[in-house]
């Protein structure tokens, strides 16, 4: 399994990711999580949804030594990763990302695409894409963080932690990581206590109002992953990822 849900009585769907050793989720797990989120938006019943993690951190983003092994599953991960988190950008309703340790890859593609980001005050960001051999994420990242602090972090490579973040806006609250859960939970009650469909008009009519297609932009950068995939200079990074070593350039 790489996920649990569960349906609280008061509305609010809790989804946690699980999967041992740093919740990197293979191809097959980023599908199914796309498919529960999506449901569960669709469910009359649900009225806000909690995505959290177990373990060391939220989402390491995708398995690397799975692509490693096979890398005509690229095409399948991007898929994958285009609808997770098109799940959570467009869903029905309130989608609250409750994040903890590291945040990377497909972590942020959750995180920008949320309604809102709690995190625990060990939280930290990063989008190591360019050193595992690939694009994707920078939509998201710009999402929560602005031009600027995103292209500085996605060409170095460098880790923003909790306290920063949210100087800079791209959270709503830290809290302590044992008071994460709670709290998350506590804000998606306050919203599942307000009128389902009035929830459900503001959420539609907010995502209306933004600043270009957050998908769009994510199919284009996804082509480029695909060419990047294609260069010897990918394959290189990701062997020295998956044996623990530096790529030298």
């Amino acid at each position: 399994m790489y996920f649990q849900t569960t349906l609280h009585d008061n509305g609010v769907a809790e989804i946690v990711i699980d999967h041992k050793p740093v919740n990197a989720l293979p191809a097959a797990g980023w599908h199914a999580l796309a498919a529960e989120i999506a449901v569960r938006g669709d469910d009359a019943r649900t009225r806000a949804i909690v995505i959290r993690a177990e373990g060391r951190g939220f989402c390491a983003g995708v398995d690397i030594k799975e692509l490693a092994a096979d890398d005509t599953l690229i095409v399948s991960v991007n898929a994958g990763n285009y609808e997770t988190f098109k799940a959570v950008h467009r869903n029905k309703v309130p989608v609250i990302a409750a994040v903890h340790g590291f945040v990377l890859g497909g972590g942020i593609g959750i995180c920008g695409a949320a309604d809102i980001v709690i995190a625990a005050d060990n939280a930290s960001f990063g989008l190591p894409e360019v050193d595992r051999g690939a694009m994707g994420g920078a939509a998201h990242l710009q999402r929560m963080f602005g031009v600027q602090k995103t292209r500085y972090l996605f060409f170095t490579g460098e880790m923003i932690g909790a306290a920063e973040a949210l100087r800079l806006g791209a959270l709503e609250r830290v809290v302590a990581a044992a008071e994460l859960r709670d709290t998350a939970l506590e804000v998606a009650a306050r919203i599942a206590a307000k009128s389902p469909a009035m929830i459900r008009i503001a959420k539609e009519a907010l995502n209306g109002v933004e600043d270009g297609d957050l998908e769009a932009k994510y199919r284009w950068e996804q082509g480029f992953t695909l060419q990047a995939y294609m260069s010897p200079d990918s394959a290189k990074t990701r062997d020295a990822f998956v044996e623990k070593r530096t790529a030298h350039f």
